[in-house]
């Protein structure tokens, strides 16, 4: 069901089910591209805002608001609080908005490089977030406005999963078992006209804390179970036909979707005994070491065959991990390995990305950033880099602790703590700038503009 577009007002945003869990992570598109390195980056960023021409007349798609053209791309981060959602430069690291926004809230990029999705009571609304490209022939134009908070657009009982793959969106509402699918070409005219024209909608037998995926083909897995068991899942045609499905993936969560080293596409959801991939119609169960080897978050990267994971063995342990698992998608195997070494650092899920090469980073409760490289049968740390002060994780995972996300070729570290940011050069080992963003931030996304 979807509704109208308002600008949003604070009153409407409350806080959303506890129940929901940490979300898996896939790798959109819009977050993969070239960075330069440490020497460049100061260069570039400076240089990036300094050719600008402000369009007062027109708005060119920018939602009423007066837009300025830049020479560049203008990349932002949304970051969420207790009481509403920061828009921040990522050169800069300069606050750009500061939306109000009551109660917990979640943020997924939707996957054009502008909207974010934000899932609050009722539904999900929409982050504009004031950035964006226009195709002119050869070249590109490159705009900036004003973020805007808009309420819901897509109305849900409990606003879950995101995944951005093939061109497109997919929402899946835990409440009700709901799936939408949204074009993502056309999420800015969707916004600006106030409501969403899904492409395909399907309804799950039973609701359940799942998640869906579309594809180009249109084909839409979905995951399997009720509100207490999660078994597995399936792929549908586009007449909802069952093509083929697996119920070997006890507690199915979290989830990625991209193509491995041959060019193959695959999708890949955490079980607690290992991993179930989806690939050229056919379903693999790769099972983990342990009897109970917890899988819940994954993090693929274009052309790679490791697909990085968390892991746990304990069902009671709390959301402080010590070890990471590493998919094999070549020889269906499963690594475990500690990136701490024995030091007996932590982190949680909010601490695990990739790099645009692939690279593996974590960030430990002792304040460092590891990148990491799989290597068949092991992995090697190749860098540790002291970003943060040294942190403890949390009882509940709704507590603000430290968050990682890359966008654009570097990695932005939050310290809820200190009320900072810190961008990180992790290919050239340094943290390249910091700034006090004036908040205790929760979850952070990008929108690379």
């Amino acid at each position: 069901m979807t509704r109208s577009t308002r600008p949003l007002s604070a009153a409407l945003f409350g806080v959303l089910a506890l129940g929901l869990a940490a979300c898996g992570a896939s790798t959109p598109s819009d977050t993969a591209s070239a960075s330069p390195s440490a020497s460049e980056a100061g260069d570039e960023h400076h240089d990036e805002h300094g050719d600008e021409e402000e369009h007062e007349g027109h708005d060119h798609e920018g939602e009423g608001h007066a837009v300025t053209e830049a020479s560049s791309r203008t990349p932002r981060l949304a970051l969420t609080y207790d009481g509403g959602v920061l828009v921040v430069d990522a050169n800069t690291l300069e606050t750009v908005a500061d939306l109000p926004a009551e109660g917990f809230n979640r943020l997924n990029a939707v996957g054009d490089g502008r909207h974010i999705a934000v899932s609050t009571t009722g539904g999900w609304a929409v982050l504009d977030a004031g950035t964006w490209s226009e195709p002119h022939g050869d070249h590109d134009h490159y705009w900036t406005a004003k973020p805007a908070l808009h309420e819901v657009i897509l109305e849900a009982e409990k606003p879950a999963h995101v995944v951005v793959h093939d061109g497109l969106t997919t929402f899946f509402d835990d409440g009700t078992g709901e799936v939408t699918v949204v074009e993502i070409s056309e999420w800015t005219d969707q916004v600006e006209h106030g409501h969403l024209h899904p492409i395909r909608e399907y309804q799950t037998a039973q609701p359940h804390h799942g998640v869906a995926v579309a594809t180009e083909a249109g084909d839409l897995f979905v995951t399997r179970g009720d509100e207490t068991t999660r078994t597995g899942a399936m792929l549908l045609d586009a007449g909802d036909a069952e093509i083929v499905a697996n119920d070997e993936c006890p507690g199915v969560h979290g989830e990625t979707a991209s193509t491995d080293a041959n060019g193959t596409e695959f999708i890949l959801v955490g079980c607690e005994n290992g991993v179930l991939v989806l690939r050229d119609g056919t379903f693999t169960k790769i099972a983990a070491p342990d009897a109970y080897g917890r899988i819940g978050n994954a993090f693929s990267a274009e052309g790679s065959n490791a697909v990085l994971g968390d892991y746990g063995t304990d069902p009671e342990g709390g959301i402080g991990l010590t070890q990471i698992s590493v998919v094999d998608l070549e020889t269906n195997s499963v690594l475990i390995a500690d990136p701490f070494e024995g030091s007996g650092a932590q982190y949680t899920w909010r601490d695990l990305a990739r790099g645009t090469e692939g690279e593996i980073l974590v960030l430990g409760t002792d304040g460092s950033l590891r990148v990491l490289e799989a290597h068949g049968d092991h992995l090697d740390v190749i860098r540790t880099i002291p970003v943060i002060d040294a942190w403890e994780v949390p009882e509940e995972w709704q507590t603000a602790h430290p968050a990682l996300t890359v966008l654009d070729g570097m990695a932005y570290v939050t310290e809820p703590a200190t009320g900072e940011i810190h961008v990180v050069d992790y290919t050239g080992g340094e943290v390249w700038k910091s700034a006090d963003l004036g908040q205790e931030v929760i979850e952070i996304a990008g929108a690379t503009g």
